[in-house]
């Protein structure tokens, strides 16, 4: 049999073959897709004596990685350009991962004051309360702020590419220069723009995460997440987290995610086609108070987006608010019949949800979105004119 060409590494092939041929390995049975292997234990050799029992590889135990894991952890790290994965349980679980290997005790982290929620909570209660871990919220756009939030004992800092919910863009390589000018990691949560869209490895990011469970599944149908980046920094987060913690991701999910990663490039360009249409019809409609898209020239980080992305696009997720008081926000989302409201995103199907304009996250938010909340719209791959008269549709309803 020939042998088969380096398929692993983002410019061996193009986008749309890298997601079909990138880090697959045929096994034993010659499958052409990864089989699902159930098994939470596999058999031994006649002397075990030399296995370390907390050895990071397939063939000893699921939770130490499975057969699926693995494949998917390759994948992953062909489609990031990556040395080295791991994958988990869930976004959350990458997150914390992360935090939980590479922060101690009596360490400091420069973070983005827009994040999602669950890494606000994390850095403003669990951290900060069990282990003393304390955090400098910025804004990332003002690089001299960074700058000046940097400490000795800064250890990470945490970014997303473009923030949930705002859209804010980060310059990721001129945070990953000040983070390594003090010594500290740069870890980007990269959920909103995943490859091929954005690869902040390239960058100089040294760490970066997905919630797995959104664009690279796409299917709304399994949660994962995973953390990629170079193998003397994931190693310990499976030896930590996966291994003694135990966030291992299941093989269920982990070959479902697989499959769905396999289309990611396909449905990116629809996401992106349609949710520039969607910003641009709100952007020229009156009713509508704000759009916030890196797509549109009015959004302070367009020029940075284009540059940072490379003409490839600026994602599928968008904020905005139609005009009126709080309300008319539910109202406007009661009114849509084709777009669903639901708590995710990156999935096949539009989904949108409403948040107030309340609490401690909203206060480091744009003033529009304080006013009046906001819609978090997730752009799905539905036709384009469909989704574009369900929002018009709905916007007339909102305003008869």
């Amino acid at each position: 049999m020939a042998e088969r060409p380096d398929r692993s590494q983002p410019g061996t092939l193009g986008d749309l073959s890298l997601s079909v041929h990138g880090g697959v390995a045929l096994d034993s049975t010659q499958a052409l897709r990864t089989p699902l292997v159930m098994a939470n234990s596999y058999q031994l050799p006649d002397d075990p004596s030399e296995i370390s029992w907390s050895a990071t590889a397939p063939g000893l135990y699921t939770r130490n990685t499975g057969v699926n894991q693995a494949a998917l952890e390759t994948k992953l790290a062909a489609l990031e350009g990556s040395e080295d994965a791991v994958a988990l349980a869930s976004g959350v679980a990458a997150l914390h991962a992360v935090f939980f290997t590479h922060v101690r005790v009596g360490d400091h982290v420069v973070v983005s004051d827009v994040v999602y929620e669950a890494t606000w909570r994390l850095w403003t209660e669990l951290l900060p309360r069990r282990y003393g871990i304390q955090a400098t919220f910025v804004d990332v756009t003002d690089l001299d702020a960074v700058r000046a939030a940097m400490r000795p004992e800064t250890r990470l800092v945490c970014v997303e590419a473009i923030a949930n919910p705002t859209t804010k863009v980060a310059d990721i390589a001129a945070l990953a220069g000040i983070a390594h000018d003090a010594g500290a990691i740069l870890m980007v949560d990269s959920t909103f723009t995943p490859p091929p869209l954005y690869r902040p490895i390239a960058d100089g990011a040294d760490l970066v995460v997905h919630s797995l469970t959104k664009y690279i599944n796409g299917h709304g149908d399994a949660m994962g997440g995973a953390v990629l980046g170079r193998h003397e920094l994931i190693q310990p987060i499976k030896a930590d987290a996966m291994v003694d913690v135990g966030g291992v991701i299941s093989p269920f999910n982990a070959w479902q995610i697989q499959r769905g990663s396999v289309t990611l490039p396909l449905r990116l360009r629809q996401h992106q086609a349609s949710a520039q249409a969607i910003a641009d019809l709100l952007d020229a409609d009156s009713r509508v108070a704000f759009v916030h898209y890196p797509g549109l020239p009015s959004h302070p980080g367009h020029d940075l987006a284009t540059r940072q992305f490379g003409g490839r696009g600026y994602g599928g997720m968008m904020a905005f608010a139609v005009d009126g008081d709080p309300g008319a926000q539910n109202r406007f989302v009661a009114h849509l019949r084709l777009i669903t409201s639901g708590f995710s995103l990156g999935h096949d199907d539009s989904l949108i949800v409403h948040t107030g304009a309340e609490g401690p996250r909203v206060a480091t938010y744009p003033e529009p979105f304080r006013r009046l909340g906001h819609l978090r719209l997730s752009v799905g791959i539905e036709d384009t004119d469909d989704l574009l008269s369900d929002v018009s549709a709905a916007l007339d309803a909102t305003f008869a």
